[in-house]
Formats: C-alpha cells, sequence, structure tokens
C-alpha cells in the first residue's frame, strides 16, 4: 500500500512541476541488527571448546599408596620428559584416565566388543593333558576339578575384561603361610616373593584368586636406567590399597603394551581396547544421532513473515509469539491460518533413502577394530546370494587363538604350578594343559568323520596293519565318538570259549 501511495505522489508532483522530471530518492534500508534478548529466546548455545590432550603424570587414588608415603616419593622414579613426549605425540591422544574408562565400560557399544572378546577366550577353555607312559590320570582328575573349585576359567575371563576396559588386569594369589595365616594379612610376607616350591606353598595352602582392578594398585619399584636390565621398567612390586606386594604374587594381563616412554602415564597399562575403539564408536554415535534427527525433522515447515522488527534490533517478542502460535496450530488435528496479504507458507521434505546403509557402515566401522565378525557382535548374517561367515570366523577364532597363547599362556603355567603344589606337594612337569578348539562341527560333519575312520580301519585291519583290539581301543578312546569308553578286551557272546571250554561249561547228563 505504502509503494502505491509514494508512485501517486510522485506522479502528481511531476503535473505541479510544468513537466520536469522528479528523481525519485531510495529508501536506504537500516543495516541488519539482532539483540542478545533474540538470540537468547531463540535458543542458541556457544559450542565449548575441547581441552587440548595432554600426557601427565599418573596419580593414584587415595588409599593405594602405604599411609604416610608422599606423592612425590611414590612418583620419584618417573623420570618421563613428559614436554617432549606431548611435542612428539601433540594431538595422537592421552591416557583417558580409569575413571573415565569406567564410565566407557556402561555404555554398550564398548562392553559388546570387551566381553565378546572376553567370553570367546575363555569358552571351550583349556584341556589338561599328561605326557609320558605313566598313568596319571588321577593327577590330571584332580588338576581339573581344582581348576573348578577355584573358579580359574571366570577368573581369567574377568582378567581378560578388565585388560580390554583398562589395559591391564591383574590376578591375586591367595596362599596361606604355614599356620593357617593368610599372607594377605602380613605386609612383611606379602613384600617377599612368592617362590613356586613346596617350602613357600604347602599342601593345601591355595586358598584362591582375587582379581583384582588396575585403579587399586601402582607400581612400586623398577629400573629406569638401564635398558639391558630384567627389570628395565617392569615393577619389582606393586602398591594395592597401602600393601606393598611382590609382583610374583600378581598374575599380570596386558595384551596391548605402549613403549616405554607412555607406560608411567598410563600407570603401567596398556592401550585399552576402549579407547582403540573410541574414534569409530564416536563417528557411529555421531552418524546414528544424525540419522534420528534427521527422520524427526526431515520435513521443515515455515512461513514468510515480516521479521523487520526482530532484524532491527528488537526484543522479538511478537515474531516469537507468532512462531510459537504456528507451531501451536501444525498438527494435523489443527487449524492452520495465515495472513493472505503478508504471509506465506512453505515447507521443505528431505529424501530418506540410503539413510540405512549410511548408518549401517558406520555402526560396522566399530567391529573392523577389535576384527570380530558383524555375526559376532551385531548379529548380522551376510546379505547376497550364497553370502556366509564362515571365512570371518575362521579367522576370529584363529585370533582369539593366538591371542590365548599371548595372554593366557604364561599365567596359566603358574597357575599349574601353583595347583600342583597345593594338591601332591610338588610340581610334575609333564602334566600341562593346551587351549580347545573353538571350531565346533555339525552332527552331519561328524558322522563323515566317524565313517572315514572306520573305513580306514577296516582297511588297515584287512590288512594285518592294526588288529581289531587296536581298532577298538581307538573307537573307545574316541571322546566325541557315541562308543567312548567301550571295555576294550571285552569278549562277545561265547564264540571265543575253545571247544574244551564248552564241554566244560556243559549241563551234566542223567546216569
Amino acid at each position: 500500500m505504502k509503494t502505491i501511495i509514494k508512485t501517486l505522489l510522485i506522479k502528481l508532483l511531476d503535473r505541479l512541476g510544468g513537466g520536469a522530471p522528479v528523481v525519485p530518492v531510495t529508501e536506504k534500508k537500516a543495516p541488519l541488527k539482532i539483540s542478545a534478548m533474540a538470540l537468547a529466546a531463540s535458543g542458541a548455545k556457544p559450542e565449548p571448546e575441547a581441552p587440548q590432550a595432554q600426557f601427565q603424570r599418573y596419580e593414584p587414588p587415595a588409599g593405594v599408596l602405604p599411609t604416610g608415603m608422599a606423592m612425590d616419593a611414590a612418583m620419584a622414579m618417573d623420570a618421563t620428559p613428559y614436554d617432549v613426549v606431548n611435542g612428539m605425540y601433540a594431538g595422537a591422544g592421552h591416557f583417558r584416565g580409569f575413571p573415565y574408562l569406567a564410565q566407557l565400560a556402561q555404555q554398550p557399544e564398548y562392553r559388546k566388543i570387551v566381553e565378546t572378546i572376553a567370553r570367546q577366550m575363555t569358552r571351550k577353555w583349556i584341556k589338561v593333558k599328561a605326557k609320558g607312559q605313566t598313568d596319571k590320570s588321577a593327577r590330571v582328575s584332580a588338576i581339573e576339578d581344582a581348576l573348578d573349585v577355584f573358579k580359574v576359567q571366570d577368573s581369567f575371563r574377568r582378567a581378560a575384561e578388565l585388560d580390554g576396559f583398562f589395559g591391564r588386569g591383574q590376578i591375586y594369589i591367595d596362599v596361606m603361610m604355614p599356620g593357617g595365616a593368610l599372607a594377605q594379612d602380613d605386609p612383611a610376607e606379602l613384600a617377599l616373593p612368592l617362590l613356586r616350591k613346596p617350602e613357600k606353598i604347602t599342601k593345601g595352602a591355595l586358598a584362591g584368586f582375587r582379581v583384582v582392578e588396575p585403579v587399586w594398585t601402582y607400581p612400586s619399584m623398577y629400573d629406569a636406567t638401564n635398558p639391558l636390565a630384567a627389570d628395565f621398567y617392569k615393577p619389582g612390586a606393586w602398591y594395592v590399597m597401602g600393601k606393598t606386594v611382590h609382583a610374583s604374587r600378581l598374575l599380570l594381563f596386558v595384551s596391548r603394551p605402549l613403549p616405554n616412554l607412555l607406560q608411567p602415564a598410563y600407570n603401567f597399562s596398556g592401550l585399552s581396547m576402549s579407547q582403540l575403539v573410541e574414534p569409530a564408536v564416536l563417528n557411529w554415535l555421531r552418524t546414528r544421532d544424525s540419522v534420528s534427527d534427521l527422520v524427526h525433522a526431515f520435513s521443515v515447515s515455515g512461513i514468510k513473515t515480516n521479521m523487520s522488527s526482530v532484524l532491527a534490533g528488537g526484543g522479538g517478542d511478537d515474531l516469537m509469539a507468532r512462531a510459537q502460535l504456528f507451531n501451536n496450530f501444525r498438527d494435523n488435528k489443527g487449524l492452520f491460518a495465515l495472513d493472505k496479504d503478508t504471509e506465506e507458507f512453505f515447507q521443505f521434505n528431505v529424501p530418506l533413502g540410503g539413510l540405512d546403509h549410511l548408518q549401517a557402515q558406520a555402526q560396522e566401522q566399530t567391529a573392523s577394530t577389535p576384527g570380530i565378525p558383524l555375526i559376532y557382535l551385531l548379529g548380522t548374517t551376510p546379505s547376497g546370494l550364497n553370502a556366509t561367515s564362515e571365512g570371518e570366523i575362521k579367522v576370529f577364532h584363529e585370533t582369539i587363538r593366538a591371542e590365548q597363547e599371548t595372554l593366557f599362556r604364561a599365567p596359566l603355567n603358574i597357575v599349574f604350578e601353583v595347583l600342583q603344589l597345593h594338591l601332591f606337594g610338588a610340581i610334575d612337569p609333564d602334566i600341562g594343559f593346551e587351549f580347545e578348539s573353538l571350531d565346533e562341527m555339525d552332527p552331519m560333519q561328524q558322522s563323515q568323520i566317524r565313517k572315514s575312520d572306520a573305513d580306514t580301519d577296516a582297511v588297515l585291519v584287512g590288512a594285518g596293519v592294526i588288529s581289531p583290539d587296536e581298532a577298538r581301543a581307538r573307537v573307545a578312546a574316541d571322546e566325541s565318538s557315541p562308543y567312548h569308553g567301550l571295555e576294550e578286551n571285552e569278549e562277545l557272546g561265547n564264540e571265543a570259549d575253545s571247544p574244551d571250554e564248552k564241554a566244560d561249561n556243559a549241563a551234566p547228563t542223567a546216569a
């Protein structure tokens, strides 16, 4: 309306002026100005800056160090040049700290990864074996029972979980001293080495295995000057809630060790799986939230209205009230109303095709770092014709087997020696163990193998290479065979009786 009136006035002045042209005056627009009040009403919030990651000296919680020990005295051996390290590794990451890693253990993305690996490493567990010609089945059975009584499998699974969550797991060997008192109640005894000899660990002295989280331990003494020394950056003792415990009493589990320069900053833990997969998990969470937000607001509706008051520096109360009125009436059950002269409605819809693939790829990246097949981690089966996960599962089982050898072999050797001293008072070097295979065959595959073995036995028996008794002994010793435990020397019927034995066994005739 103002534009029409302005045009009429210009024409009128043109006529009154005798035909002299009148140059219209261009109206200057006020500069754009938005008040802080309007910005606050819109809900905009500044994003905080992320702190710069730095390596620094690890400080244990209160109570870990012995009473009266100064923090500087306990950390005197940590001569790491952190300023140089931070200059070399700037932006490469840092130790997140045990409290932060404990919080990650509550999130399913981190917990599922760590628990899957730990459970697979202890799912089939071990098989106790004995070498030599002497029958040691009684001792083997006793060790198997002791492994169950002391819950060694559960303790190792828990230690593997701590290694995944925090980068280090420890198991304390709880033994009794002569007289029945526990070593953990004697500070002087705890500081001494736990020699695996009958003089130190007597029969019946084992009390159990206790899993200790790394937040409650701190290294006591280690060599930091001579790289050729056996204890170079290897603590000879640990502070455990005020007690000094010799390293031989604690089984150590670190599957991803760090360079020497970073070990003190990580409290001599390794790199946790949680910290290792954190970038992939954060990317997945961001993608998941972005897809969720996009699905939630894939359709954007708006109105073209007069915003001169708020753009000129006003408080924007009328605009905010108009926006609230618009939102109140935008529901399908409401009546949508617009000013026909000054307002116009518009709507933009975002296509949602392909979001499922983007989200799935971001989630699958979380399985690439730990090397876990999707069928194990996410329950996702391969798609497509003749698609199968057998190859991935086989590679995963081989990886777990290698991890068992790396992480479990040395601690289990110590456990076996302690158990034998506890049970027999001596260590038999011919008794050991092997990790059981994680691969499992279905009934059809087992049947085919048994048939192949039976055909082989028939050929060998027919050729005179082995006797039927030897074939029978093999079947009886096969734990997967339905005839396992069959008596090896059992006679079949009375066919083996000689004619003389038959005559002797015949009933006497009447006189």
